[in-house]
């Protein structure tokens, strides 16, 4: 299988604080990887590095065999990386097809900025998604959450990305809006899109993912199928909280 990101021994520090400890994993081209750890264990900043967004202080990060660990974030989407974010970042001013055109940069930069657009690639993008054509009219301010965290995958896909970084997208999510995401990603999944996957939602992320790494104070702790990582004597005792895992 084509390796699509790579990551080898990577650091990061914040002063004394170690934020990533010499984490290593590898994302296979159509693979989806769930990132499981407690509130402050670093799961956002390894998405952050990826990105670009923070800096490792050592280690690599490879795609599809390439060092990106000099590349801008800009450099990195154009290369067909895409994040999602736990609390949804549209441009509560613009529409939601507006929206997905920013995503469509640069050329749409371009139409903004003249009037002039094509609106089949928003259409497309949006439909794929759930929207509707009149839904893609609607304010970007008036969406519920779950059309905010379509939106925002659809922005991510304008990008052109091929792995989707994906953070806590069931955060804030009715039980009808979960199953509706998921069916989403299931469909992407199909349509050959590589996925990394961080939530607190266990029970939505399992039917999406193919294994799955828990970390803990930016190391990891367990690596693998994601029921044995869950029965993982680490895991239980510092994500799950469970307190009688023996000696």
């Amino acid at each position: 299988m084509t390796i699509a990101l790579e990551v080898s021994h990577l650091v990061k520090r914040f002063g004394g604080l170690i934020a990533t400890n010499d984490l290593s994993f590898t994302l296979n081209e159509g693979e989806s990887l769930g990132l499981i750890g407690p509130n402050g264990a670093g799961k956002t900043t390894v998405f952050s590095q990826i990105m670009g967004e923070l800096r490792q202080t050592s280690g690599t990060i490879c795609y599809f065999g390439q060092d990106i660990g000099g590349l801008s974030t800009p450099e990195r989407i154009a290369k067909g990386i895409g994040r999602t974010y736990q609390v949804p970042r549209p441009f509560s001013d613009l529409t939601v097809r507006e929206n997905i055109r920013v995503g469509l940069m640069p050329d749409s930069l371009i139409s903004m900025i003249f009037g002039r657009s094509d609106q089949s690639k928003e259409n497309e993008l949006g439909q794929s998604v759930g929207f509707s054509i009149r839904d893609l009219d609607k304010s970007a301010s008036e969406l519920a959450m779950g059309d905010l965290r379509k939106l925002e995958l659809a922005r991510t896909l304008a990008t052109g990305a091929r792995v989707l970084l994906l953070d806590e997208v069931f955060a804030g999510l009715t039980t009808g809006e979960i199953s509706m995401i998921s069916d989403l990603l299931k469909d992407l999944r199909r349509r050959g899109f590589t996925f990394l996957i961080v939530s607190h939602d266990l029970p939505a992320m399992e039917p999406l993912i193919d294994k799955a790494i828990a970390i803990e104070r930016g190391t990891m702790i367990a690596e693998g199928v994601f029921s044995d990582v869950l029965a993982n004597h680490d895991v239980r005792a510092s994500y799950l909280g469970d307190t009688d895992v023996g000696s």
